[in-house]
């Protein structure tokens, strides 16, 4: 599962930073070579951005590499600090299921309003709901590191 996981994961934002980078590219080069820039380059640049962003959200949470601060982990007992990153999981997974709910409403909302971007006309509402769908894949994974770690677990690698 947790291969599944990345692999899915990992190929969309993947997918979508290489989309990023080839917009750029051909936006920039177009405007430098033949004056004309890529209608819409920055709606989809921020689109995709959505996609890279939300996609990585469950590896980054599934690989424990948020941002922390150990500054006392040297003083702490690791039966403490087993509980504190279990309840902090556990905080994370409400949080996230929380604003997946939302998320996915608000998708649903902009899909019976027919709202789209500016200048392209895309539908937003695929893509808010997917920011919830994988909002709430990241709540599931940190449940699943709350109630049933693992070895890499405890030793997050979490940067200062």
């Amino acid at each position: 599962m947790k291969k599944s996981l990345e692999i899915v994961c990992g190929t969309l934002a993947g997918l979508a930073l290489l989309a990023i980078m080839l917009l750029t590219f051909l936006d920039v080069s177009g405007r430098k070579l033949l004056s004309q820039s890529i209608t819409g380059s920055l709606e989809l640049t921020e689109l995709l951005m959505v996609v890279v962003i939300f996609g990585a959200l469950p590896l980054v949470s599934l690989k424990g590499e948020h941002v922390v601060f150990d500054s006392l982990d040297a003083i702490l007992p690791n039966w403490f600090q087993r509980v504190q990153r279990a309840l902090v999981d556990i905080v994370c997974a409400a949080l996230l299921l929380g604003l997946a709910y939302l998320m996915w409403n608000t998708g649903a909302d902009f899909a019976v309003t027919g709202e789209t971007t500016a200048q392209l006309k895309i539908a937003k509402s695929p893509f808010i709901q997917g920011m919830g769908l994988l909002c709430g894949l990241t709540a599931l994974v940190h449940l699943v590191k709350a109630f049933w770690p693992t070895e890499d677990d405890a030793s997050e690698g979490g940067t200062l």
